[in-house]
Parts: C-alpha cells; structure tokens; sequence
C-alpha cells in the first residue's frame, strides 16, 4: 500500500482554535503529504493568521456552506490516496498518522482506520459514556445509534468516497452520522485502541447546541440507508428498528414543544416503518 496522505481542516470563524489544530498536524512524526484547511466564509481574522503563520499551507476559501460542504471541496481539491479529516477544534497526537500508517500497512484489506480518542469538556478531560465506545470490525449495527467514528480520528481511503459518496450536503447536523452507515454497512474499519486526538467540546459554536432535536437529521440519514439496494437483510431490519425507535424519541420532544406539523408528518412516518418492519419479518 503506497500512503499519500491528505489532511483536511474545515473551518469558520475558529482562527484560534485552527492554529491548534494546524500545529498538531505539522507535529506529526509522520508529516502529513498535503494539508488543506478549507475556509468556509470565516468573517473573523482567519485569512490574515493563515497568511501570517502558515503560508506553505493550501488555503481554499469559500462562501459559507457548512461543515459538510467544506470537507467535500477538501477531498476534491486533495491528491493524496488516503484522506485524514481534522475539525478545526481538535488536536492530534504527535503520532496519529504514523500509528494509523503502520496499521494499514499492516492490514491492507482496511480502507478506513479509526482510534480512541480524549475527551476535554471546559479544559478538564472527562470519561466518555458507555455509548460512546468505540469498536472495530463490521460494525454497522453499533454506528446505528449514534455517531461512533470521529472525523478527526480517521484515516481513509479516497476511493471510498467515490464508492459510497461524499458528505451530504443537505443535513446540517449528523452528516458523519449519515457517512458512517454508507461506509460500514459494505466494508470493516480497522479500530486502534490507544488515544490518537483530544477531542475538545463544550464551546458555543458546536452543531449539537445549535439543533434541538438532533435524531431528525438520523433519521433522515437512516431513510436513505433504507433505500441502498445493497443493504443486507440483517441490516434492513436493524436500520428499521432504529429508525422506529428514533421517530418515536422525536415524536416525544416535538410534542413537548408543540411542533404540530411535525408530529403529524412524522406519525405518518412512524406507522409506515412500522408496518414495513412487520411485512419484512422484524
């Protein structure tokens, strides 16, 4: 397996944070082939720290389109045959790409390798849930709760984009959520249990504070898994539990706030998953 490996930092409005982010990557003890932090129509003083602190650094500005958008002009604008995703609020290990290198190396039948990760909340590291574990091997099942890949601790190949396609676009929260699924219900994912990140949480700008209601965007993302004409059977009927479960949480808190639209448009939804789980056998 030849490695040629591209880094990918999406941004907006986060100058201090990227400077982190950028330092970690260029730390690395095997430095990264090409490294690209794409823009997404920061207003603050972004361009002219990129300028005056990381000149040798592809910089790709665009209008403000989201996270999802930002990462897909990265892997476009990429040459590397592997791709590593970095958000603009986390921080490598000296040793992310090596380690992750080495591994696929070692196991080349992998296109994608994750690892641990330490979590910091308001500059104290804290124990991650239970629910949060992460694994390895075929584990599509365990990505349909929640999201259980971090971006920022990956290491994949290019080509699986072009297999399962790319970000979608058109979710504005949950997007790696919607990835994950794509990728796990055909291919394995090698797991690395010792920490490659700090993932850093708690400031005002992250997507889960901004959307109440976080399962709408899985369950969009669990429809259009339903419509992949691959999925196993094993999986159909694993997808439409979780989406029945999902409707049915949503439903709870559109209730309790009063979304009279919603609830009616997704008790339709609710019944009609139901009774394509019963005529599928589940």
């Amino acid at each position: 397996m030849s490695c040629k490996i591209t880094t990918i930092i999406p941004t907006h409005n986060r100058a201090e944070l990227l400077q982190r982010a950028l330092r970690s990557v260029l730390a690395q003890t095997r430095p990264a082939d090409e490294i690209i932090v794409v823009d997404d129509g920061s207003t603050d003083h972004t361009p002219a720290m990129m300028a005056r602190l990381f000149p040798q650094i592809t910089y790709h500005v665009q209008l403000n389109k989201g996270v999802s958008a930002a990462r897909n002009a990265g892997i476009e604008l990429s040459r590397g045959t592997w791709i590593a995703l970095l958000d603009s609020d986390d921080e490598w290990l000296p040793d992310k790409l090596e380690r992750q290198e080495k591994a696929l190396l070692e196991n080349p039948e992998y296109s994608l390798c994750h690892g641990e990760e330490i979590w910091i909340r308001h500059g104290k590291r804290v124990n991650p849930m239970q629910k949060h574990r992460k694994f390895g091997g075929w584990i599509f099942e365990k990505c349909l709760p929640l999201c259980v890949i971090s971006p920022s601790a990956t290491l994949m190949r290019r080509s699986l984009f072009d297999r399962v396609g790319f970000f979608d676009e058109t979710l504005p929260a949950c997007e790696d959520y919607d990835l994950w699924l794509r990728i796990c219900a055909h291919y394995p994912v090698l797991f690395l249990e010792e920490p490659l990140m700090n993932k850093y949480g708690g400031h005002p700008d992250q997507l889960s504070r901004r959307y109440w209601g976080m399962d709408r965007f899985r369950i969009r993302a669990l429809e259009k898994v339903l419509r992949d004409p691959q999925l196993s059977p094993e999986n159909r009927i694993a997808t439409l539990e979780t989406l029945i479960q999902k409707i049915e949480i949503y439903l709870e808190g559109a209730q309790k706030r009063g979304k009279i639209a919603d609830i009616e448009d997704y008790r339709v939804k609710l019944h009609a998953f139901q009774a394509l789980l019963k005529q599928e056998g589940g």
